[in-house]
């Protein structure tokens, strides 16, 4: 077996790097990987290569298998699709996803990947991740037949979230973007879309993930009565103002926060397991691929990394291919 493997590592906020790693050997139950795609997260992956990782939440920010700590230097990632090169029978062959950072192969425990189904491909398996936090967020939001729901912030997780609530009967649906380039992805999901000043109100839900104070002060403002903001939204070391004053009290709102650190209570005797189980079979979905909006060879994630966070490459998941990808 080949002893090595090459990683990706932030070696300085800004500054990334592709690092030789020593592989171990695989022990009884263990499974070895050969990569063939991972993703980037804009959102979370672009916040930690920055170094905005607040300090009081670098216990809680840390990835399955990531290595080093906040904010640098380290090895962070979580959307790795590959095959089993060398693991039990039953995994031998097969395209799993892990949530592990880039890197060209890998020991985890066998327990740690899940078989991609046969009606998804490995190059969309990589979407797993963040389908599974959409997952999680209606778990929690729990959407009604016919409700009128606008989702707000058409990044990589807004629109997870907007694809999922597009099976949903009866819904009147707006992904709210102030970026009119959105409208294309939206359409590609059958969502419909709207701009902030002329999304539709009176709504019972709205799920925010603009990570941004404009987009939950115009969240609330599109609730009817008691209606819910669910926020997902992930602001890092900023402070964020909420408008809590005018009608926020009379008109009853709610603002209620979901986090796929943990699974939803409204599901309880969910496993992560079935979690994430969940989302590579909603993947089965070809319209997802429309989330996938740039991909490039994993050497060139030094080069990468650095244009997806300052927004120079705009993004929502930027996919990164393996030599042996097909």
């Amino acid at each position: 077996m080949n002893r090595t493997a090459r990683a990706f590592w932030l070696s300085a906020p800004g500054e990334g790097e592709i690092r030789e790693v020593a592989l171990p050997e695989p022990g009884e139950g263990d499974v070895l990987v050969r990569s063939l795609y991972s993703g980037v997260s804009r959102g979370t992956e672009t916040l930690v290569f920055r170094g905005g990782v607040p300090e009081s939440q670098h216990a809680a920010m840390r990835a399955p298998f990531q290595e080093g700590n906040f904010p640098a230097p380290v090895k962070y990632g979580y959307l790795n699709v590959g095959v089993v090169e060398q693991g039990p029978d039953a995994l031998a062959g097969r395209t799993v996803f892990c949530l592990y950072p880039h890197q060209t192969r890998y020991v985890v425990p066998a327990s740690a990947v899940t078989v991609v189904p046969d009606t998804v491909t490995a190059a969309r398996a990589v979407l797993a991740g963040t389908v599974e936090t959409a997952v999680n967020a209606l778990w929690d939001a729990a959407p009604l037949v016919g409700d009128r729901i606008a989702v707000v912030g058409g990044g990589m997780v807004g629109c997870s979230v907007a694809a999922l609530l597009a099976r949903f009967p009866g819904v009147r649906l707006q992904l709210v973007d102030a970026d009119p380039s959105r409208a294309e992805v939206a359409g590609s999901l059958g969502v419909a879309f709207a701009s902030p000043e002329d999304a539709l109100g009176d709504c019972d839900l709205v799920v925010h993930a603009s990570a941004s104070e404009q987009g939950l002060a115009r969240s609330l403002e599109l609730l009817r009565p008691e209606g819910t903001v669910l926020e997902l939204s992930w602001y890092g070391d900023r402070q964020v103002a909420v408008p809590l004053g005018e009608a926020f009290h009379s008109r009853r709102l709610v603002i209620r926060s979901s986090q796929v650190g943990t699974v939803s209570p409204a599901r309880a005797g969910r496993s992560y397991a079935d979690r994430l189980a969940l989302a590579l079979d909603l993947l089965a979905d070809s319209a997802l691929d429309a989330l996938v909006t740039g991909e490039s060879p994993f050497e060139e994630l030094p080069e990468v990394l650095p244009k997806l966070a300052s927004g120079r490459l705009p993004a929502l998941c930027h996919r990164v291919r393996y030599p042996d990808a097909p």
